[in-house]
């Protein structure tokens, strides 16, 4: 009967992973044999937009950065719809931090989102009429079109986080991951941000966000994943994002994180 059970868990885990958009098992990573991700299981709903929430330090980016292959864990699985993430990138759109960008290299707002193509085209491949058309509707849902020949370097920072969004979305992706979208940007630019994440989610689309801002997570979010280095909870965030929750993902720091976003950045 054991057997059984476990045969049964065993197909109903591999059943689930296949209809998950994004889904973590056991991921771990270390930075100088200290562990800024612990053994991390996490699956995230199609059509859903979930917060990636934790104190200062607690591995949010991390996780994302590993995930996608950018820095390597020390064990885990990461999986598209049951597939190895590897095998799947061309699904995926990723913003990162805009402080880990260099915008002093001179290129133009357009032939940045353009740059969404390149999973297309190719790095050598001829761009047409279509994807420059394709690159200012883009553009225009972000409401840069006026700056499409603008050097990104000129540039505001909520423009080029809103420029940074506009190539994702001429990714045309399934899953976008993005790492603190709303960081350090105007209160129009995160009204435009978050009304493209919806509409995202309105067209099927998984929207995963790294997020600092406590306060909005309700009226922005499906799903909550709190983060502390380990996992404390995740969830629809009627019944995941709570005040115990909350506690034993921040513990002292609660009180000032709902009163100051940068007490949970990074």
């Amino acid at each position: 009967m054991l057997q059984i059970a476990n045969a049964e868990n065993v197909r109903a885990e591999a059943q689930f992973l296949r209809e998950s958009p994004f889904a973590i098992r056991g991921l771990t990573v270390s930075y100088d044999q200290k562990p800024a991700v612990f053994s991390v299981d996490a699956t995230f709903q199609p059509g859903k937009m979930t917060a990636i929430v934790g104190p200062n330090g607690a591995g949010k980016s991390t996780l994302i950065k590993a995930a996608l292959g950018i820095i390597k864990p020390l064990s885990g699985q990461v999986t598209i719809m049951g597939r190895p993430v590897a095998a799947e990138m061309h699904r995926i759109a990723y913003v990162p931090q805009r402080a880990s960008v260099d915008w002093d290299f001179p290129v133009r707002v357009i032939d940045v989102v353009l740059m969404g193509l390149f999973r297309k085209t190719g790095l050598l491949g001829r761009l047409s009429g279509a994807d420059r058309k394709h690159a200012m509707s883009c553009l225009n849902r972000v409401g840069m079109t006026d700056f499409a020949s603008r050097q990104i370097g000129q540039l505001s920072g909520g423009q080029q986080q809103r420029v940074f969004l506009a190539r994702a979305l001429a990714q045309d992706a399934d899953l976008y991951l993005l790492d603190e979208p709303f960081a350090g940007v105007d209160a129009a630019t995160e009204k435009a941000i978050i009304a493209v994440l919806k509409s995202l989610r309105a067209e099927g689309r998984t929207v995963v966000a790294v997020h600092h801002d406590l306060s909005t997570v309700p009226d922005y979010f499906d799903n909550v994943l709190l983060l502390n280095v380990r996992k404390i909870a995740e969830g629809p965030v009627e019944t995941a994002f709570t005040d115990a929750n909350l506690s034993a993902t921040y513990g002292g720091r609660l009180a000032t994180a709902r009163i100051d976003p940068a007490a949970v950045a990074g």
